[in-house]
């Protein structure tokens, strides 16, 4: 993987992390379409979700300072309750990434096929949401947090966006727009950390390999992915407000549609 390749999947992974088409099913149709793939996938995946993460952390920073602040009173407060809710959704995910990851990439593979038929099922989440008009609620529930949590459990397979299937399912269940993408966006970085500590873990037990990519790549894929996530993250929170979801679900059928023929041909 040369610096260019990794400018463009960078740029890739970083627009797709928070806008609800799938980065795990665009980074696929990228290296497709580049050309790369092998053992330098892996190390690159794992450097580009961390700054994905990065980026987070900075647009949402005053909300991540202040549930550490109320977390750390340890008393049952507003904080306190945000945070047992994110914990509460980390918990299918959890339990799908450590111990059935593998055996579903086995199932269902990750080739454009895959990929294809994930992304119209993301896109008729996404319209379905922009006809449905449940009741709002005014707070995240629990219960609500564990079925957000099942959704991106969900998320594990390649196409099938991460960001779109959690705040689809949260409006659905009736959870307010202004609220949701914060939540979706926060309640992701643990798990997102820990599949790429996972994927450290496996190379170093010789269970996965890193390739051999070089330096450069590898910074600038960071680079690229760190600020184009910043500014996607801060456009989707101000799309999921407006509710606009209903044109990225017709952008995730054309392209689900493409990649199933480019698959078959």
């Amino acid at each position: 993987m040369d610096w260019i390749q990794a400018l463009i999947l960078g740029l890739v992974q970083g627009l797709t992390e928070y806008l609800p088409v799938s980065s795990s099913g665009h980074l696929t149709i990228g290296q497709e379409l580049l050309g790369v793939s092998g053992e330098d996938n892996l190390t690159f995946d794992v450097v580009v979700h961390v700054a994905t993460v990065m980026s987070t952390l900075v647009v949402l920073w005053s909300e991540v300072v202040w549930l550490l602040k109320g977390f750390f009173k340890f008393e049952m407060n507003d904080e306190m309750r945000y945070m047992l809710n994110i914990i509460i959704s980390m918990i299918p995910v959890g339990i799908v990434g450590v111990f059935f990851k593998d055996q579903v990439e086995a199932i269902f593979g990750s080739g454009l096929l895959v990929v294809g038929i994930m992304l119209l099922v993301t896109a008729t989440l996404l319209i379905f949401t922009y006809f449905a008009r449940p009741r709002q609620k005014e707070k995240i529930s629990m219960r609500d947090a564990f079925i957000i949590g099942v959704a991106q459990a969900c998320a594990v397979l390649p196409g099938l966006s991460r960001s779109g299937s959690t705040i689809a399912t949260g409006l659905l269940l009736g959870n307010k727009k202004e609220k949701l993408a914060q939540f979706s966006f926060l309640m992701v970085i643990p798990p997102i950390l820990g599949e790429a500590l996972l994927d450290v873990v496996k190379a170093v037990k010789g269970e996965a390999v890193f390739g051999g990519i070089g330096t450069i790549p590898l910074l600038v894929g960071f680079l690229a992915a760190f600020l184009s996530g910043c500014f996607a993250c801060k456009w989707m929170i101000n799309i999921v407000k407006r509710g606009k979801l209903v044109y990225f679900g017709i952008y995730c059928a054309i392209v689900g549609v493409i990649a199933i023929v480019y698959s078959l041909m």
